[in-house]
This record gives structure tokens, sequence and C-alpha cells, in this order.
């Protein structure tokens, strides 16, 4: 089933203080185009700079996840990120006016409610889903977080937390489908023990903390006179701690809370991968270190799948033969190098050529060691995106390839080898120009590859 990207209707604004740095910051969160993704703009800082949700920017997760580009940061991101992915959301700009988001009440609540509002839209593009295809799994010895992804048809999670503690042990949380994530996450609110307070305040941090917006757990005990000075210290009104271990400012709205936050956090950590998720994440003692270092190894894995070769099934019917792609293409014998295509995506097409002895070419190039020309694998892939492009267009069009750039061969194509040609848009087509990534394969190796500018000019 085709899905397509999402944004916001209308605009939106969040207000509050940074957990950290304590200062006061406006979210302003804003529709975006197609494939824009989602993007802080650092709006108090001359040229405004943008700084893509991406994991290759993560600098810090010591306290929260902070990304920086050129100079410019922004951290505790998760929380957001997390709403925009539970909220079923592709592309979204998010104006910022300082260094760290607004911990409000330390969960995702008011960034869903904000989002309910504010209305959500269908855009004409397909959405780009990473499809866990087969286990991949990451151990981080220093946190002793394991993380394990496994196929799914839906964006799943299970996660268990553990801390040497009589009022936090053991807790587990899940959540079947992301579609839940409103009702069942979004309200669950960040967690400290307060054993770790006074050491925050004296390294510089919590400067925005409040009892409002955390779940602070006691497990040794305390006195009230020891509670009364960490409350003068914080500046904060005195409170005495329930019998469960809470302080009694709050309720928790579940059992397992904590859980579910952790839960909330790999979310929005899980967004700097840049793609939506289709699997199940299953994560023992997660952090927002180990986080985003599997966010970093599902990005690794993506972009070792974008340089595979597709699979091809040769019992499958084509989606277009031989009579189809004449229909398109005014290339006729000995010149038309495409034999059928198996895959045809709204910005991705797979074509395959079957190399015979019987080529033409090979009577000349080379009598005694025939290897087809890499002038003819070039122009293969570029009917082949012709083919990409011409499918889209209603009425007869033809395509001009009017420039062709970083071409590389990296293995020869002789008689017997079957040629699978991936053509790629690499952005959206514009006043008729279509810009292309091309690669061509034999079996699992890249035997070339190159990059194409094409013009449709109708006939």
């Amino acid at each position: 089933m085709v899905v397509k990207q999402k944004t916001l209707e209308n605009s939106f604004k969040i207000e509050g203080k940074g957990l950290h740095t304590g200062v006061n910051v406006t979210m302003n969160f804003l529709p975006a185009p197609e494939n824009h993704g989602f993007k802080f703009k650092r709006v108090d800082l001359e040229h405004q700079p943008i700084i893509d949700a991406d994991v290759d920017l993560v600098i810090d997760t010591s306290r929260g996840t902070l990304l920086e580009k050129d100079g410019a940061r922004i951290g505790t991101i998760e929380h957001a990120l997390a709403a925009l992915v539970g909220m079923d959301l592709d592309n979204v700009l998010i104006e910022v006016n300082n260094e760290e988001a607004p911990i409000i009440d330390g969960s995702s609540k008011y960034f869903v409610e904000a989002i309910e509002k504010a209305g959500i839209v269908e855009q004409e593009a397909e959405r780009d889903y990473f499809e866990i295809s087969e286990k991949i799994e990451m151990f981080d010895e220093k946190s002793g977080s394991h993380i394990i992804a496994l196929p799914d048809n839906d964006y799943s999670l299970n996660v268990m937390i553990s801390f040497p503690s009589a009022v936090l042990n053991n807790q587990y949380a899940t959540l079947e489908s992301i579609k839940d994530f409103k009702t069942e996450i979004a309200e669950c609110r960040t967690f400290v023990f307060l054993r770790e307070i006074e050491f925050l305040l004296s390294h510089n941090l919590i400067k925005g903390g409040d009892l409002n917006n955390a779940i602070v757990i006691i497990d040794k005990e305390i006195s009230q006179e020891e509670l009364d000075r960490l409350a003068d210290l914080t500046n904060h009104p005195r409170v005495e701690v329930k019998p469960q271990g809470i302080l009694n400012n709050l309720d928790l709205h579940f059992d397992n809370e904590c859980a579910r936050h952790k839960l909330l956090d790999v979310i929005g950590d899980l967004a700097l991968l840049g793609k939506r998720i289709k699997g199940r994440i299953i994560a023992s003692k997660p952090g927002h270190g180990p986080n985003t270092m599997f966010a970093a190894t599902l990005k690794k894995q993506l972009r070792k799948e974008a340089d595979a070769a597709p699979k091809c099934n040769p019992n499958d019917e084509p989606l277009m033969d031989v009579n189809r792609i004449k229909e398109l293409l005014p290339h006729r014998y000995p010149f038309l190098l495409v034999d059928k295509v198996v895959c045809i995506h709204e910005d991705e097409i797979v074509g395959v050529k079957n190399v015979t002895v019987n080529e033409p070419f090979f009577q000349g190039h080379f009598p005694d060691e025939p290897v087809m020309p890499g002038v003819l694998l070039v122009e293969a892939m570029a009917q082949c995106g012709g083919l990409l492009v011409l499918n889209k267009q209603e009425g007869q069009f033809a395509t001009y390839f009017i420039r062709i750039d970083n071409v590389k061969f990296r293995k020869k194509v002789v008689p017997g080898d079957t040629l699978i040609f991936k053509l790629k848009l690499t952005s959206p087509i514009r006043r008729g120009i279509a810009n292309m990534k091309g690669t061509t394969y034999v079996g699992d190796k890249i035997v070339a590859e190159g990059e194409f500018m094409a013009q449709i000019v109708k006939k």
C-alpha cells in the first residue's frame, strides 16, 4: 500500500524553559515541503543556520541528545521528535531561538496536543520507509545496552530498563503500533533519582529543572531535613516522600511510566535516522548514547542497502516488457539496451538487460576479448532513466540527456552477464529537468555508475 508523506496544516508555537540551560525558548513548528524531513532553524543566530535532524550531527548524549552543525547547536530534541514521528509526520521545519528545546512537563504531551490542533495534511510524494529485512543488533559494553531491530509490518517497540534500585529496578514497556503513541506513550515524563540532583546542579545542569517536569525517585532513605535542604537548593517548595519513594508532587500516569518514557526517548532518538522505520525495536537498558549509536548503525545499514543490487526474481512478470518500452523510447535495434522493467516506484526504476555474445558491438569490441563498451553502459542507464521519466508523462514526450557526471566503471561486462539498472531521482522533477543517480549491477557487484540530467521535451 502506498503511503504519502505528511506535514502540518498550520504552524504552532511551543514555549518554555530549557531543562539544562534554564533559558526561555520559543519553538515554531512550520509546514515543510515534500522530502524535507525534520530540520531545526536557529533564528537567533546570524544567517539563521539550519540543523538537520541527522544522527551524523550528534555531538553529545550525556543528558539529552545534542546536535551541532557549523557551530550551531540544538539540544534536548528527543521529546519533540518523538511527537512528530508518533503523530505520523514527515516534513516539519522547527524555528528555535535558543540552543535547547523547552522541557515543559518532561514528556511529548504538549507537542502532540499542539500538532492535533494545528492539523495534518497529506502531500503528493510517497513516504520512503527503512524496512528492516533482517536482524540488526548492537551491544554497548560501556552501558550494557542491547538493542535489536527485527522485521515487522509496523513500527513497534519493546523496552526494558533496569536500575540497581529497590524503587525502580526492572520495568518493561511495549508499543505494538506507532499509531498508539498518543494514548500509550506521549504523556510519560522523564525521571531522575534524587541522588543525581545535587550532582547535576554542581555540574551546572538542570537549571530549568522543576518538580513538575520530572518524576523524582528516592531509592535511599533520606531525612526530611535533607529533603528540605535539596528543595531549598533548587529553589522549589518543600515536599514529602510517598511510601513508594516518589515525591508527593505528582501521580504516575502508568505504573511503568519510567519504562514508557524510555520508549519515548528511543522513538525520538531513532528519528535521527531520517527515515520512517518499519520494524520491531527491542531495547534493553536504552539511553541517549546507545539509542543514537543504534541510529548510526541503522543508517550504515541503510546506506549499504541503497548501494545493494535490487533483488529480481526472473519468474516475476515484467512491469514493462519490450513492447511497452518501445512505446516510450524511440530506440530500436541495435541501440535499444533495456529488455524489461521489473520494478518502478515514484522516484526509482529497475531495468534488466541480458548481454549475449550476439550483440553486434562485440564484433569489433573486441573480437578476441568481448567487452561491452562503457559508453553503452552509460547509454543503457540513460534509457532506463528515460523510462522512469516518460512513464510519468501524459502525452507524447521525449527525454534528452544534457549532462552526465561522475561516471565510473568498476568491472568489465562480458557475454553471459545480466545487467540490472537502478535509476533513482535525486530531486523532484522541476521545469522539465530530471536529475538521477544511475547504478548498474552484475549479480551483487557494481559495474558502472553515474549521475544524469535529462530534459523532458513535448513532441
